[in-house]
């Protein structure tokens, strides 16, 4: 199963939440981040989020940034937006209802149907990139037991 996080510049959230769900997921899955835009292309992740998810035992200094792709859309099972503003970038870019399907909103799909933003950290200080990385841990638990039980109804 192929997931991919988007976010803004893909260099704060979506590196995170790609290196967080890569953490509690078996090989069985392939976890990638991309942006919808693509002004840090070729970039590492923001260096604060580097050191926080450094500070958590997750290394995502080798992530490049990229822009997502029409071919992401069609490669990808699952495609999670960190907020409203991405969500409908990647809506836009779909060409059919299986497209569609495809894309929902991180903390939504978690089971946070009230603040279903993950705020972006990048104008702010470290404390603001703990707090985001907190808030993906947390949906990445239940986000990897739904992809898992997934997997398991799936080869049933």
């Amino acid at each position: 199963m192929k997931i991919l996080m988007v976010c803004l510049g893909n260099i704060c959230r979506s590196p995170l939440a790609e290196g967080i769900l890569k953490s509690k997921l078996s090989d069985n899955f392939f976890v990638d981040s991309a942006g919808t835009i693509s002004m840090h292309e070729g970039e590492n992740p923001d260096k604060r989020a580097v050191k926080t998810a450094a500070n958590h035992g997750i290394d995502i200094s080798k992530q490049k940034s990229r822009p997502i792709r029409l071919l992401d859309l069609e490669n990808f099972d699952k495609i999670y937006c960190m907020d409203l503003k991405n969500f409908e970038d990647v809506i836009s870019m779909t060409k059919n209802q299986e497209q569609r399907k495809k894309v929902s909103l991180f903390l939504e799909e978690a089971g946070n149907h009230q603040d279903c933003e993950v705020p972006d950290p990048y104008w702010g200080d470290m404390s603001d990139f703990e707090n985001v990385f907190q808030l993906l841990d947390i949906a990445c638990n239940k986000i990897s037991r739904q992809l898992q039980q997934q997997l398991i109804n799936d080869k049933i």
